[in-house]
């Protein structure tokens, strides 16, 4: 049954906060309540305030009093015969009233614990700072693994950075990468994948066996500079409508198409952008549209609001659509199309005040423009224009929900759609720029929008619950409701630093959601119709991206190898995101959504692919993993299997070599520290094979030996690993602004012997057989 989903944490009190129903969906999705929630939830134990007219020692003895003064049992047996006033005042009465409140809470707090120690009530308490900590028993294995250092929430640049570059990345075949990968700052990334690719058995094929590159076929160089260019799709916004004086001489008409046009792209926007970012309730937003045509036939300006709202519609129309059907169908070039409905919604903005307004319209014309820009190429300033968007929205109240404050049923609908693609924004920009999220899920009660049809909110009775079935809402609702859980991901990667949570805890959370969204949304998904399988493709890849978020950092952890288990729980939730986005870029019947794959993942776990199947080529997911690589990397098809990975990594490192020392990027002190101290050992083919399955949980198995940091080895630098495989000619600097900069990075000098490494880290394997079933996540490696 498709329930109303609400939020999915607490908040910072752990008391729930005045919204019951606030807590109403986090059960729903599988996360479990803190006591302290569900008791927020429930009626206060009051206490009856009776008169007491016993003395003390007989009321102390439970005797009957005959009242009298002194009484009979008193005086029977020479106590001191002592009554309470009768009556208190109001003061002391209150005080009273208060201890008894207490003492309710108290006894609540103990039946919730004697429940929870037989099991019947999840172990979870609030802390004096309002977060949650977990108290179950923490797993031996899993208290030494640690996130690697080499991967920090904050950035920090050098004053004599170059800020005339773009703060992209560079491109690499369809991934864009840069010194943040999956939200974290990786300064010393170039360090990373030199000591993979100078470890002597790295790609664990030997001299005689790799096969040299024709010199016919000469790998491609890239462009100085070319590389490090805003892509095709980037979209640069404008400040000018935040500081313009709201008089701005440009005329409407100057932007503004004819009205057969302008329909055609409003096609575009019911088919390719309202599905998967649903901004406006349909019905009322073409009511509004056909006043904007009245107004402008019969030659009178529409309000600027109103002009924002349809420029933005028929620029995200534009937007989505390729340069082939533009040219064909309106006679132009895609970019003087996207460049005129920009100008034309900036203008608009800036005539409705935008950065002072009060009418929701205007936001959410702020929020319809901001979404074609924050999809794949991200820069700070589409950070700075994210948050500028929320401070506008918390000041108008949206992370309030308006059905606390009397709006009607559209009303309420579209203010909950603008706050939530707000918190979407929120936490792209916050994986691409940093540092993290903004917005807190203890700040706002704005509930999900109803899993209704349009329509159905104008009736003279609405629904007010969700309907149990396929609707217009659907797939926004998914993303929407996926992406609050990347929030709670979010506030559990720092929860997991403090050992305030287990990982076996975190991959819980994640597990129940998987097994909730299913639940409520897979039972009425239609695979023969295109949205539908759409609406799959997103679950599953919002679901294994949280895998990724929250092991990335232990892949390549400087105290600990990662086990096994969780390494195989990297290479398939990576690859299945890999293999469902690819589909979402190629299939014909996902092609008009095709635009927008990039804001849902960004083919960044194929970073972490390539290093595995670098250091293990003979994985049974190998092939799977090179027909992903060779599409997102795009690697030239005349390169040698055995030689891919290399070429790969090879290009990445020269590419962020010249980004990071061009962004003038810092690393922390503690950081140049850590690089090389630890070396945990490695586990030989030869012994892996002696073991056991059950021995052999959490190593990582793998041929050649040798000392490790950061989950690679760290060795001088051969030369002939500084140029790349045979033939691929030498790649010792390129010259960039017409100074020459070396594509590699000195090493550092060979780390200390190993101490003798203590038990391997992390799971409590248990808990971990209930979640993930052995025998479908046994790690072997072919």
């Amino acid at each position: 049954m498709a329930g109303q989903p609400i939020r999915f944490l607490p908040d910072a009190s752990g008391q729930g906060g005045p919204y019951p129903e606030k807590q109403a969906s986090i059960a729903s999705i599988g996360i479990p309540l803190a006591p302290a929630t569900a008791t927020s939830a429930a009626p206060r134990v009051r206490r009856r305030n009776r008169m007491i007219t016993s003395c003390l020692e007989c009321r102390r003895r439970k005797l009957k009093c005959d009242k009298s003064h002194p009484c009979a049992n008193c005086t029977k047996n020479t106590r001191d015969c002592v009554f309470l006033a009768p009556a208190l005042d109001s003061a002391s009465q209150l005080k009273l009233t208060e201890i008894k409140d207490k003492m309710g809470s108290l006894e609540r707090v103990l039946e919730q614990d004697v429940a929870r120690n037989t099991g019947k009530q999840p172990a979870w308490k609030a802390d004096p700072e309002g977060e949650q900590i977990d108290f179950a028993p923490e797993p031996e294995d899993e208290k030494d693994l640690e996130p690697t250092p080499l991967a920090v929430t904050d950035a920090v640049y050098d004053d004599e950075a170059d800020d005339d570059l773009a703060d992209l990345g560079f491109a690499m075949g369809r991934m864009r990468l840069s010194d943040r990968i999956g939200g974290f700052f990786r300064p010393k990334m170039t360090e990373e994948m030199n000591a993979s690719l100078n470890e002597p058995n790295g790609d664990q094929h030997s001299s005689s066996s790799q096969t040299s590159l024709s010199p016919e076929q000469p790998i491609p160089h890239f462009a100085p500079r070319a590389f490090l260019a805003p892509g095709p799709n980037y979209i640069a916004p404008s400040s000018s409508f935040f500081f313009s004086s709201g008089q701005n001489t440009a005329s409407l008409i100057d932007f503004l198409p004819s009205k057969p046009i302008a329909d055609r792209l409003l096609y575009q926007y019911w088919l390719a952008v309202h599905p998967v970012c649903r901004t406006v309730h349909r019905p009322s937003f073409l009511r509004r549209y056909n006043v904007f045509w009245a107004d402008v036939e019969a030659g009178v300006e529409p309000p600027g609001s109103l002009q924002a709202v349809v420029f933005a519609a028929l620029f995200s129309g534009v937007v989505s659509m390729s340069e082939n059907a533009v040219l064909m169908q309106f006679g132009t070039t895609r970019k003087d199309l996207v460049e005129n409905f920009q100008m034309g919604t900036e203008t608009a903005l800036g005539r409705a005040n935008v950065i002072r307004t009060s009418k929701v319209e205007t936001l959410q014309a702020l929020v319809m423009y901001m979404i074609p820009l924050c999809r794949g190429e991200i820069s700070r300033s589409h950070s700075a224009l994210v948050g500028t968007a929320l401070r506008i929205a918390e000041c108008m109240g949206l992370h309030r929900d308006g059905s606390e404050y009397g709006f009607g049923p559209v009303e309420t609908h579209v203010r909950r759609l603008i706050w939530y693609q707000i918190c979407f924004l929120d936490i792209r920009t916050c994986e691409a720029q940093g540092p993290r999220p903004h917005i807190r899920a203890d700040e706002f009660d704005t509930q999900f929008p109803l899993n209704l049809d349009d329509e159905e909110l104008e009736r003279p009775n609405p629904p007010t619950v969700s309907a149990s079935r396929w609707t217009d809402m659907t797939l926004s609702l998914i993303r929407m409701e996926g992406n609050e859980m990347c929030r709670v991901v979010w506030v559990d990667l720092s929860r997991l630093e403090k050992k305030k949570i287990s990982l076996t805890a975190v991959l819980g959370k994640i597990e129940n959601f998987r097994k909730t969204m299913k639940d409520r949304y897979f039972a009425f998904l239609d695979d023969n119709i295109p949205v539908q399988y759409l609406a799959r493709q997103i679950t599953e890849i919002l679901y294994r991206r949280m895998h990724i978020m929250v092991l990335h950092r232990y892949h390549n952890s400087v105290t600990y190898q990662i086990p096994d288990r969780l390494r195989q729980i990297i290479i398939d939730s990576g690859t299945e995101i890999m293999e469902r986005a690819i589909q979402i870029d190629t299939s014909p019947a996902l092609s008009p959504w095709a635009w927008y794959s990039s804001a849902i993942q960004q083919y960044h776990s194929a970073l972490l692919l390539l290093m595995e199947i670098f250091a293990f080529p003979n994985r049974r997911e190998a092939d799977r993993i090179w027909r992903c690589l060779d599409y997102v990397f795009e690697i030239p098809p005349h390169i040698p299997k055995d030689q891919k990975g290399r070429w790969v990594m090879t290009e990445v490192r020269d590419k962020m070599s010249i980004y990071i020392a061009s962004r003038k990027v810092m690393a922390p002190s503690s950081m140049l520290e850590r690089i090389g101290s630890h070396s945990p050992p490695r586990t030989t083919a030869s012994t892996a094979a002696s073991m056991s399955s059950s021995s052999a949980v959490g190593k990582v198995v793998g041929q050649g030996s040798g000392d490790f940091a950061n989950g690679y080895m760290y060795t001088q630098v051969p030369s002939q690993y500084l140029q790349g495989p045979p033939g691929m000619g030498k790649r010792d600097s390129m010259t960039m602004n017409g100074m020459e900069h070396r594509a590699t990075v000195p090493m550092p000098p060979p780390p200390p012997p190993p101490p003798p490494a203590p038990a391997q880290p992390e799971i409590d394997w248990h808990e971990w057989d209930k979640l993930f079933p052995p025998d479908l996540n046994v790690g072997y490696m072919t």
